[in-house]
């Protein structure tokens, strides 16, 4: 999450920006060319032709605007995972209900329905830097009047209104991360985006192991309270981050003479995304994120049936970190190692294989295969890499906004339907854990592989070279 901050010191801040500017452009001995330019608002911002050579580190880490994104999804990411589990621990301690406790939880996933269609067309209409800050402030105000409700007695009242609030927090997410997805693209082109993303997707995986694990120590040792106000924390230092170290850009989508109902701009975007077979097909392919994720949701009764000599909460924890584990280590390999064309033709390989290797679970060999099979399963999941970037490509800058709402709402939307729809099935008592982590695992490579089918002869609309990458 990046946070804002409003200040009076705008001279300042802009000043600020401009030396980090100067420093965020590339070494003219590497093999770079830099162009100067300034936006509307005066904030001036690097056109960076990226370097024939493969990314490197140093490429996107010596951009400072990418730094400051950087830190503050880290920050965020531990931050939320923080929040959710203070909440679930609050409402489990207040009511004893398991249903109500993964109502709570559920919660998190349900607002995307609104915002990924709704709001995510916000980082198109207005300038992404400041729809970042405001859905940042907004979130540290109503994460503090959620620690303000928890002083108050233990009433269902009382404690509705946090859920309630914390309804509104996660429906705040989706512009946010519509426009920090926009602006990740727009600081980084060619293969800087691809190893961009894969540290993003890094940082991503690191900070909800990171998040959960000291989540559960934060509430253990110092309370519900503490474990609030550390999430509200890091959107205050997020919202500072992306003030001051994150150019000023003019909004995307038109100019401001040019008006459009919100309901026609969200059915363009549908159509935009919906009606344009290769930006369905890729979309569709990040999608099955919610067949690979199954053994995330059954992590603990998939541990108890594994019987391992470990207690089921070690077991439960490592089944957790399996996953974001392999996926850390194929996203370093695929965005640093591979190169750019090889990524584009395994990725219908690599996307079936996230899927279809759970289907080794129903030979249930134990806790260490188990781990090993869900380790490779995320590994296989750095397809998402090729399929972010040529997403990227495909979509107009000035509609990247809202087509990264619809992707990264339905990935989120499918997730939760389909952790449900597993978790009853091995609830029912039909099938096992294991069964149906394996039939998530074979549904999901089926997919797969009619996606990557569909492919064969068929390409998306020819856009110019001022499309596919926003300077």
């Amino acid at each position: 999450m990046d946070h804002a901050a409003r200040t009076a010191a705008s001279s300042a801040s802009g000043s600020a920006a401009d030396a980090l500017g100067a420093s965020d452009a590339p070494d003219a001995t590497e093999g770079h060319a830099a162009n100067g330019t300034r936006d509307s608002g005066g904030s001036r911002t690097e056109t960076v032709v990226a370097p024939a050579r493969p990314a490197t580190f140093r490429d996107i880490f010596g951009l400072a605007e990418f730094r400051a994104l950087w830190l503050a999804q880290l920050l965020s990411v531990a931050g939320d995972q923080l929040a959710r589990v203070a909440m679930t621990v609050l409402v489990y301690d207040r009511t004893h209900s398991a249903l109500l406790t993964a109502a709570t939880y559920a919660v998190t996933f349900l607002p995307w329905v609104i915002g990924g269609v709704a709001l995510s067309g916000l980082a198109d209409r207005l300038p992404r830097r400041e729809v970042m800050v405001a859905c940042d402030v907004a979130r540290m105000i109503l994460v503090g009047l959620m620690t303000l409700a928890s002083l108050k007695d233990g009433s269902a009242a009382v404690l509705w209104v946090m859920v309630a609030l914390l309804f509104v927090v996660t429906l705040l997410d989706s512009p946010f991360k519509s426009a920090r997805s926009a602006l990740v693209a727009d600081i980084l082109t060619g293969d800087r985006y691809v190893l961009g993303v894969a540290v993003t997707q890094t940082t991503l995986q690191v900070g909800m192991v990171a998040g959960f694990a000291v989540g559960g120590l934060v509430v253990a040792g110092l309370g519900v309270r503490t474990a609030l106000l550390a999430d509200a924390a890091t959107f205050a230092v997020s919202a500072l981050l992306v003030r001051f170290w994150v150019h000023r850009r003019p909004a995307a989508s038109r100019s401001p003479g040019d008006k459009q109902s919100a309901l026609a701009e969200m059915a363009a975007g549908v159509r935009l995304v919906f009606g344009d077979h290769a930006l369905r097909r890729l979309m569709l392919l990040g999608w099955l994120v919610a067949f690979y994720v199954v053994p995330m949701g059954l992590a603990a009764p998939y541990a108890a049936s594994l019987h391992s000599s470990l207690s089921v909460p070690v077991a439960t924890g490592l089944v957790f970190a399996a996953g974001p584990f392999g996926t850390a280590i194929g996203a370093v390999i695929v965005g640093r190692i591979v190169p750019q064309a090889v990524r584009q033709r395994l990725m219908g390989p690599l996307a079936v294989g996230s899927c279809g290797l759970l289907l080794l679970c129903w030979l249930h060999l134990g806790l260490i295969g188990a781990l090993l099979i869900i380790a490779c399963s995320g590994a296989c999941a750095s397809y998402q890499l090729a399929a972010n970037a040529a997403f990227v490509a495909a979509v107009p800058p000035q509609r990247r906004g809202q087509a990264f709402g619809l992707a990264n709402g339905g990935m989120q939307v499918t997730q939760g339907l389909w952790i449900v729809l597993a978790g009853a099935a091995a609830s029912s008592g039909a099938v096992s854990p294991a069964v149906s982590i394996a039939i998530s695992g074979g549904v999901g490579a089926f997919l797969g592989v009619t996606l990557a089918a569909s492919s064969r002869g068929k390409t998306g609309p020819r856009r110019s070279g001022s499309d596919i990458h926003a300077s």
